[in-house]
Order: structure tokens, then C-alpha cells, then sequence
């Protein structure tokens, strides 16, 4: 019985028509090979960031629902182009949208969450020997309100996909698979051949844009083995597997920093109860979402708390503190500042990470700001210009360098 694979294939890789000629070539390879090939595609290119252009330029406040129905069409360009290269090539392929599908969402516009995924007319159109090119990113409610699943959707179609289909998942991107930090900061990254869920997991929340979190967890939930690999060579690349016993012999498995942190300092709070509490209701109202926390005593009955938060979020986040200097509370912001963080379950069963992570940093003459941990990844708050130096020093103390 021939097997089913998920093909997924991002922008960066149906970029223009010689890119598509590439992927369906890539296709039609697998199709030989003896496998029935159900496809999905991101819309080509810098598609979709032209499309929130054009809608920015008549409002900052595009309605949502019909952000969904402009931004769905990018991906109807890469499937219909997609089959049409296919069927040249004397292969039938077939172009279906989510709708099509029958990939049924909330009506949660901008950032749907998928309920349930109908398999008969994939199935249907398998069985009539065809490839079924499925567009990602998309969905249709139950009154069919054409709705998009937020950012890294397509993965998110893919590996759903694969739960429904039992089917075998392949990531197509720009590079060879999942690497132990980023390549363009450290010379010495290596590519990484197996990596548990929990791993990627705590990486993608620290900001490595490897996969996103949503595909991840799905793939975990329905134990979907997810292949990261190059469009454009045919090496093996980073299988996103269960967790095994001979994970945990590498104590490190990656490197991840996030440059667009900001660390807010609240400094002389009284230290009473409800104080930090109210002050963090105030900032979740504000959908500003706070990431490490540290709180120190001073003195007088007051006390610092320190925290960080997305860049993004600075301007939301200063309104709700700048309250708090009416009872002569003092605020400072940091803005130069990055999150470096270890991950690997393989900390659950050795000692000595963190301390041996600070004296690599501290060797360096890179000064801790702040400190967070859990049970598979150690995380630190540093000055941004010490980054390089951090992540270079810290990836070669745990042996990750080529």
C-alpha cells in the first residue's frame, strides 16, 4: 500500500516560477518513489506582507474578517500556479483551498484554531491517482466565513494534515533542517538530526524561528514525526521526534537568543501585598505579555521588580507603569538588552548546566542581568552587545561547535 506523504513548502520556496518548476520537479520525484503526495503551500514570496501593505494604506484598522478573505488568496496563487506546473509535466494534480478541504476553524479571525479536518476528498482525489495540492494558512466556520490560522499557519495545516492522514510530514524551507543556534551569529552552528518536542517547543517560545509552537504541539499531541529539510538539496535534515532515553547522553541541544527584549525596572514599590499583583493584571489587560520576573527587596518597606517584555509591547507596557511614579515609584527601561537561553532534555539528568553556562559568560565578561530556568532550558538576560560573544562562548563550552 502506497504511503502517504505531506509536502510542505514555504514562501521562500514557490518565490517566483522557476522556484515552482523546482518544487513540482521535487513533487513528481516523490511521487515516483511510491508515495501519494498531498501538498501544502505558503503564498509566494513577500505575497502576503504586500497584501497587509495595501490594506494598511487605506486604514490602520482593517476589519478582520475581511483581512482573512484578502490574505487567503496568497495561497491560492502558489496551489493553482503549483498544478498548473504539475499537469504540464503530464502528471494530474488538483488545487484545493481550505474551504475545499474541509479544514473547519473557529471564527477567530487573523488567528483561527482549527476544530476538525474532513479526510474524504483528499482521500477521494488520492484514490483518482492525483496530487492533492492543499492551500495553508486557511480555514472556513461552519456558515463558511473564509478564516486564517495566525502566523506559521501553513506548518500548522501541514501537520494537522498528517494527524488526520496518518501520513508521513515533511517541512520544505530555505535551509537544512534545525540547527543548534543560529548559523549567521555563530560560525560553528551544526545541524541538528533529531529533536524532541519539548526541545523545539522551548526553543520556538525563546524566539528561534524554527517551527512554529501550534505545529509543534499538534504533531506531539497525534505523535507526527516532523522532517525539516532544504527545498533546494536533497540532504536529510531535523527530525522533530518523542522524546528517547538516548536524548538525554547530549546535555545541550541548542542556543537560542531573542534580540527584541526590553527589561522594565519598577523600582521602590511598596512591599505590600496585592502591589505586584495589580501591577501585572494591569499589564495582562493591556495584552502585554511579561516573560522573566525578578523581585529584590530594597528597603524602607519597598522594594524593585524587575521584568521583561517584547519590544513590541514597550509603548502599552510604559503606560500601565507610568502610573505607579504618582506614589513615588521610579521607572527605568533597558532596550539594549537579549534573552540568551540553553535547551535540552537532557538537563534533567546532569548537573551543573547552569553554573557551567554562567562561567562561560562570565569568562567572557558578559554580565547577568536577569535569570530563568526550567526543567529543560536555562535562560539569561544580557547586554546586546555582548551577544555574539555570549552565544559563541556558551555554544562551545556544551562541545555544539562543528
Amino acid at each position: 500500500m502506497e504511503k502517504i506523504v505531506i509536502m510542505k513548502f514555504g514562501g521562500s520556496s514557490v518565490g517566483d516560477v522557476s522556484k515552482i518548476k523546482n518544487v513540482a520537479d521535487k513533487i513528481l520525484a516523490k511521487k515516483k518513489a511510491g508515495y501519494k503526495i498531498v501538498v501544502v503551500v505558503s503564498a509566494p514570496g513577500d505575497t502576503t506582507d504586500d497584501l497587509l501593505k495595501m490594506a494598511y494604506d487605506i486604514t490602520k484598522n482593517p476589519d478582520d474578517r475581511e483581512m482573512d478573505v484578502l490574505l487567503s488568496t496568497g495561497e491560492q496563487i502558489s496551489i493553482s500556479l503549483l498544478s498548473i506546473s504539475i499537469k504540464v509535466k503530464g502528471i494530474d494534480a488538483i488545487s484545493l483551498t481550505g474551504s475545499q478541504v474541509g479544514i473547519l476553524t473557529t471564527d477567530s479571525h487573523t488567528k483561527a484554531k482549527i476544530k476538525e479536518i474532513s479526510s474524504e476528498k483528499i482521500l477521494l482525489e488520492l484514490a483518482h491517482n492525483k496530487i492533492v495540492i492543499v492551500a495553508g494558512f486557511q480555514g472556513v466556520t461552519e456558515d463558511k466565513t473564509i478564516t486564517t490560522l495566525g502566523r506559521g499557519g501553513s506548518d500548522l495545516s501541514a501537520v494537522a494534515l498528517a494527524a488526520v492522514l496518518e501520513a508521513e510530514c515533511e517541512i520544505y524551507t530555505d535551509v537544512e533542517g534545525i540547527y543548534t543556534t543560529d548559523p549567521r551569529i555563530v560560525e560553528k552552528a551544526t545541524k541538528i538530526d533529531y529533536i524532541s518536542y519539548d526541545e523545539i517547543l522551548e526553543m520556538a517560545s525563546l524566539g528561534a524561528g524554527v517551527m512554529h509552537a501550534r505545529a509543534v504541539e499538534v504533531g506531539k499531541k497525534y505523535g507526527v514525526v516532523i522532517h525539516v529539510r532544504s527545498t533546494f538539496t536533497e540532504t536529510e535534515g531535523t527530525y522533530i521526534v518523542e522524546e528517547d532515553s538516548a536524548m538525554e547522553d547530549v546535555v545541550v541541544r541548542g542556543v537560542v537568543f531573542d534580540k527584541n527584549q526590553v527589561k522594565i525596572s519598577v523600582l521602590h514599590i511598596p512591599d505590600e501585598p496585592g502591589v505586584a499583583a495589580s501591577l501585572f493584571e494591569s499589564l495582562a489587560k493591556s495584552e502585554v505579555n511579561v516573560d522573566m520576573i525578578i523581585q529584590s527587596t530594597a528597603e524602607n518597606n519597598k522594594n524593585n521588580i524587575s521584568f521583561t517584555i517584547d519590544k513590541s509591547d514597550l509603548a502599552k507596557a510604559m503606560i500601565v507603569v507610568k502610573v505607579l511614579e504618582e506614589n513615588g515609584t521610579k521607572i527605568l527601561y533597558d532596550d539594549e538588552v537579549a534573552k540568551i537561553s540553553i535547551v535540552g532534555v537532557g538537563m534533567k539528568s546532569h548537573a551543573a548546566v547552569a553554573s557551567t553556562m554562567f562561567k562561560a559568560l562570565a569568562d567572557n565578561e558578559v554580565n547577568i542581568h536577569m535569570i530563568s530556568t526550567s526543567e529543560i532550558k536555562v535562560s539569561c538576560v544580557i547586554d546586546f552587545v555582548k551577544l555574539e560573544v555570549a552565544a559563541t562562548a556558551v555554544h562551545k563550552v556544551f562541545g555544539l561547535d562543528s
